[in-house]
């Protein structure tokens, strides 16, 4: 799937788009009519392409998740002969209704989850946008078109259900609500603006409440006393782009059961090289303990702030991310 691909005007089954992607930054200022504000839900992306009650879903980075998330069989059978594309996120809740991203790691890690999975983590669609509906393609239109028509297309359910778009609100208020709700944060939309597959776009400018960064993973550092035998931190690093590697962005110890402490360097091992991936040296007291991996899995940590160097002061693992590709990593203010 690339940044060019577009549904199908004809008929068929249309194919799936690659998600437009927000900056990060503060809410816009300026006139707040030409915004609409949406809460950020802590999950994963998905596009879900639904044709003759049949569903489909595709991460970000191209992968095929609809074995790991049957839920969604439900919602395309109450869709009828409804033929869609729906952007959205892929989301547990908690018993208060809050997103859980520990809830979503654990389903992603079965391909095909049981139903004590299925029931101790049940995953709900949350969409946001509608990208292509009964043959019309509406990458073209503009978003307040296009969401009306998902308010249209997609009643809410058991398992689905729309995102509210607060339109003519102040943002700061917005922002508040998702902060009492225990939310993510806000995503700002251009009303006016039209769906730019695959781009990163100041249409649309995602505000978060907690400080995250998604980085990728070079190496490990070797364990020591409780953690001989595993690791002691991660090596972590930010694309630098041009193909020259990694910008080293620090070390990541904390956040790690001892589950996930396993899990990751089961993923780690097949990776192993002997250079580092870091385009400048990372510094000797790191490398002279490290092992070395390909620049491939993408992880997020939360954090406090960017140190003067440009290092993440006290980051703490969230989570592999293996919807998202390594070189779609971006530094976040």
């Amino acid at each position: 799937m690339t940044s060019s691909a577009r549904t199908s005007s004809g008929p068929g089954r249309p194919e799936p788009v690659a998600p437009m992607l927000a900056t990060a930054g503060p809410l816009p200022e300026g006139n707040e009519d030409e915004w609409a504000y949406e809460f950020k839900w802590d999950g994963f992306r998905a596009v879900v392409v639904v044709a003759d009650g049949v569903p489909s879903a595709t991460s970000r980075n191209g992968h095929d998740l609809t074995p790991a998330f049957p839920e969604l069989t439900s919602m395309a059978e109450a869709l009828g002969p409804v033929s869609a594309v729906l952007d959205g996120e892929l989301v547990v809740l908690d018993g208060d209704g809050v997103p859980s991203f520990a809830g979503i790691q654990r389903r992603n890690q079965a391909a095909a989850p049981t139903a004590a999975a299925r029931d101790r983590d049940p995953v709900s669609f949350v969409a946001f946008d509608l990208l292509h509906l009964d043959g019309r393609d509406l990458l073209g239109d503009p978003y307040d078109d296009r969401r009306r028509l998902l308010d249209e297309v997609l009643p809410g359910g058991p398992s689905w259900g729309v995102t509210p778009s607060f339109r003519g609100q102040v943002g700061t208020e917005v922002l508040a609500t998702a902060t009492r709700m225990g939310m993510e944060g806000v995503v700002a939309k251009r009303r006016r603006s039209v769906y730019r597959p695959g781009r990163r776009s100041p249409d649309w400018v995602k505000t978060k409440l907690e400080r995250t960064q998604e980085v990728v993973v070079g190496g490990w550092t070797t364990g020591n006393g409780a953690r001989r035998g595993t690791f002691g931190a991660l090596v972590v690093g930010i694309p630098t782009g041009g193909g020259a590697g990694l910008r080293f962005a620090g070390k990541v110890g904390t956040g790690f059961d001892d589950a996930g402490r396993e899990a990751l360097l089961a993923a780690m091992r097949p990776l192993e090289r002997s250079t580092p991936p870091f385009g400048p040296e990372v510094p000797a007291a790191v490398a002279r303990t490290a092992t070395w991996i390909r620049p491939t899995l993408v992880g997020e940590v939360r954090f406090r702030e960017w140190t003067g160097d440009d290092l993440l002061r006290h980051p703490v693992w969230r989570g592999l991310r293996p919807d998202k590709r390594a070189d779609e990593v971006v530094r976040e203010p």
